[in-house]
């Protein structure tokens, strides 16, 4: 959702970008900041059943993945480093926000709901499963994008609902959605998963995991050192992480 009004952020948040590199400072770092505010956003106020304070202090922090993206851009520091560490941190982030869920369905003193923390832990193993998925497919030179719950999508509805849910007194609305998002992030996993295996499908010839890379390739046509056959089925010895269409998000 926060990818389809990307122009809008970007103009909102482009003075405070470029006040932080005017004084300095770097995109790594507003990248650190904002996974610890968001996470101590949620892990500090949901399980006490704080919970639209906790949706105001990471919406806060949340905007940190716009800015720190701008600032790369802007300033010419786009690198593999930024972009990993943006992903690695955006899903502790997630984690946070679904585990503090979890406590708070957990605590009997807050959400009270013993099923209910089992239903948000799903959705959490299945939300950072998506995001695998697309990552694992990518690195094996194939595409799992899209899907009825992607990143931005899971976010957004998650924050926004468990907002009014609290102010209004309808823990119903909260849970409602967290059994949405459990259910559609198992959807979006089976359809990236039925995504890949129809690609690989559609071209037998480079199926396995030892199938020569031609730009690996020496003079004489043979595997470049380190492109083995001895690769473990489902390590592809390939980078796991990766973003998952987020604006991060």
């Amino acid at each position: 959702m926060l990818n389809r009004f990307r122009q809008f952020w970007t103009r909102l948040i482009k003075p405070i970008a470029d006040l932080l590199l005017r004084l300095g400072v770097s995109p790594d770092a507003v990248t650190l900041v904002g996974t610890i505010g968001v996470s101590a956003g949620a892990l500090i106020f949901f399980p006490r059943g704080q919970v639209w304070i906790g949706v105001v202090v990471i919406t806060l922090f949340v905007f940190s993945d716009l800015i720190d993206g701008y600032m790369a851009r802007t300033s010419g520091k786009s690198s593999k480093w930024g972009s990993y560490l943006d992903s690695t941190l955006d899903r502790l982030g997630d984690g946070a926000i679904f585990g503090g869920l979890v406590l708070y369905y957990a605590n009997s003193d807050a959400g009270d709901s013993t099923p209910m923390a089992a239903v948000t832990l799903w959705a959490l193993v299945m939300g950072a499963t998506t995001s695998y998925a697309r990552a694992k497919a990518e690195s094996l030179g194939l595409q799992a994008s899209g899907g009825l719950a992607e990143r931005a999508d899971r976010l957004v509805l998650v924050l926004v609902t468990g907002f009014f849910s609290d102010v209004l007194d309808l823990p119903i609305l909260l849970q409602i959605v967290v059994w949405y998002l459990a259910i559609a992030s198992t959807i979006t996993v089976v359809q990236r998963s039925l995504s890949v295996r129809k690609q690989v499908l559609a071209d037998p010839a480079n199926a396995g995991l030892d199938t020569p890379n031609p730009a690996s390739s020496n003079d004489s046509g043979t595997t470049a050192a380190g492109d083995s056959s001895t690769t473990a089925p489902g390590d592809s010895g390939t980078a796991d992480s990766g973003p998952d269409g987020s604006p991060s998000a």
